[in-house]
């Protein structure tokens, strides 16, 4: 009888053994669905902004990029089975910073993958965004931080509800980094590392799949979102004529945008549906198209249906 129960139990663990793995590859095929094809897709914007906030300096935030514990860095963008190694470069005028997160790609080209662009407005006040390199996303992605406060109610129009709640622009100047960076005695950072030239204590690894990386880098977005509006108009204006893009890299994902209907993250399928009458004839024809465009976590869905006479609604 002993032994039978325990026959019976290693079964059931070798079933959920097997079942385990079976499931995880379900997941990561669906995840992987939503991928861009993009070098976009191996970059967290958002954690490389968590990572930020939380870095003593420029240096230190340099670190934290390159090492795999953190997820946020996935990219080889030469191909070589590598994770690429990421410089971080601050443009200083005046107390606006436009602080550059660089790829050497090559020993004649380097890759601008994001610029974290800073301002200060007040003495005790600043705000940012990090901006996504339209060669490795498609298109420029704008991301900042995202809080929520509370409207105020004027009292008026009867017993109050749950209070709404709006998003508001974030001063980070609490923000360690920003602190140090706004020292008088700060000495504008500009990484000492090179293609091939890299700290000793940096090793790269072989990049994750894009399901196993997205899943790592999702607890990220809490906290961040992206927008569509520059907030930091003077350090962009710092950055844009700075900005370094590899030839390659600019090919590569100029070819791959062109294949998915011209825009980053289009997906775009086409169904047709025929009905017949009893005497086998057509009696109609319905051909929809559905555009997925996904941007950031949000996909937006259009469908066109069009009938066999040329008719056609969107919805």
């Amino acid at each position: 009888m002993k032994i039978h129960r325990n026959s019976f139990l290693l079964s059931a663990l070798l079933l959920v053994s097997l079942a385990l793995p079976l499931a995880a590859q379900d997941e990561q095929s669906a995840t992987e669905a939503d991928s861009t094809g993009l070098p976009g897709d191996h970059f967290s914007l958002e954690g490389a902004l968590e990572l930020f906030k939380m870095a003593e300096s420029p240096e230190a935030f340099e670190k934290a990029l390159n090492s795999e514990d953190n997820s946020v860095n996935n990219l080889d963008l030469n191909e070589d089975g590598e994770t690429d190694y990421i410089r971080v470069v601050d443009n200083m005028d005046g107390d606006v910073h436009a602080i550059v997160l660089q790829v050497p790609v090559s020993e004649t080209e380097s890759q601008d993958i994001a610029v974290i662009e800073l301002e200060k407005t007040g003495s005790e006040n600043a705000i940012l965004q990090i901006i996504g390199d339209e060669d490795i996303y498609g298109e420029q992605t704008i991301t900042e931080p995202f809080e929520e406060e509370a409207v105020k109610s004027d009292g008026r129009g009867g017993p109050s509800g749950p209070a709404p709640r709006v998003a508001v622009v974030v001063n980070v100047w609490g923000w360690p980094c920003v602190r140090y960076m706004y020292r008088p005695a700060y000495t504008v950072y500009v990484s000492p590392w090179r293609w091939r030239v890299y700290p000793t204590w940096w090793r790269p690894w072989r990049p994750h799949p894009w399901g196993f990386f997205h899943v790592r880098a999702r607890p990220y977005r809490v906290h961040y979102h992206v927008v569509s509006t520059h907030r930091v108009v003077r350090a962009h204006r710092v950055y844009t004529p700075r900005r370094t893009h590899s030839t390659v890299v600019h090919t590569r994902t100029v070819t791959k945008v062109s294949t998915r209907g011209g825009k980053a993250g289009v997906k775009k399928s086409t169904t047709t549906t025929t009905v017949k009458g009893k005497n086998g004839r057509v009696k109609a024809e319905k051909t929809t198209t559905t555009k997925s465009v996904r941007k950031g976590d949000a996909t937006r869905t259009k469908t066109t249906t069009r009938s066999r006479g040329g008719r056609k609604r969107g919805g």
